[in-house]
C-alpha cells in the first residue's frame, strides 16, 4: 500500500479552485445568515425552505418536496417532524396512495411563512446587493449543476 505525500501545493490548488469547497462554504454561510434573519421567528432557513415547498395549491407527496429541495424522503420526513410539532405542519395518508404520504401547512403553518417571507426579501436583497451583479450569473451556473 502507498503512503506517498500529496504535495502542499496540490492543497493550496483545491483550497483556491475546487468547486464543491467553495460550494460548501458559500451554503454554511449563507445558512448562517438566513438562520439569523429567521431566529426571532423561531425558524431556520432550512424550515423556511421546507415551509415554501409546502405552499402549492395541493399539498405534496414527500417524494415530490424531496425533489424540490435535492434531499432523501427519510429527511424531508425528519425534518417535517419539528415543523408538525410547532403546528405549521400536518403529514397525512395520501388518499391516491394509501403507502404515501402527504405534507401540508396549517394555518398557523401559512402565518408563519407569510411573517417569515419578508424576511427572507429582505435579506436576499442585501445578498443579491454583495454579489454586484452576479447573482443571476450565479443562479444560471447552480441550475447547470443539478
Amino acid at each position: 500500500m502507498s503512503t506517498a505525500a500529496v504535495p502542499y501545493g496540490t492543497t493550496v490548488h483545491v483550497r483556491d479552485h475546487c468547486l464543491c469547497l467553495h460550494t460548501q462554504r458559500a451554503a454554511r454561510t449563507l445558512s448562517r445568515r438566513f438562520d439569523e434573519a429567521f431566529r426571532p421567528l423561531g425558524l431556520t432557513s432550512g424550515q423556511f425552505s421546507l415551509l415554501m415547498s409546502l405552499n402549492r395549491p395541493e399539498p405534496p407527496t414527500i417524494g415530490q418536496v424531496a425533489e424540490v429541495l435535492a434531499m432523501d424522503r427519510s429527511t424531508v420526513t425528519a425534518n417535517l417532524k419539528p415543523l408538525e410539532r410547532m403546528g405549521a405542519v400536518t403529514v397525512t395518508v395520501d388518499a391516491k396512495d394509501r403507502r404515501g404520504r402527504r405534507a401540508a401547512l396549517t394555518e398557523a403553518g401559512q402565518g408563519l411563512l407569510a411573517r417569515a417571507t419578508p424576511v427572507w426579501v429582505e435579506e436576499h436583497a442585501a445578498v443579491e446587493a454583495e454579489l454586484n451583479g452576479g447573482a443571476d450569473a450565479l443562479r444560471k451556473g447552480l441550475r447547470g449543476v443539478g
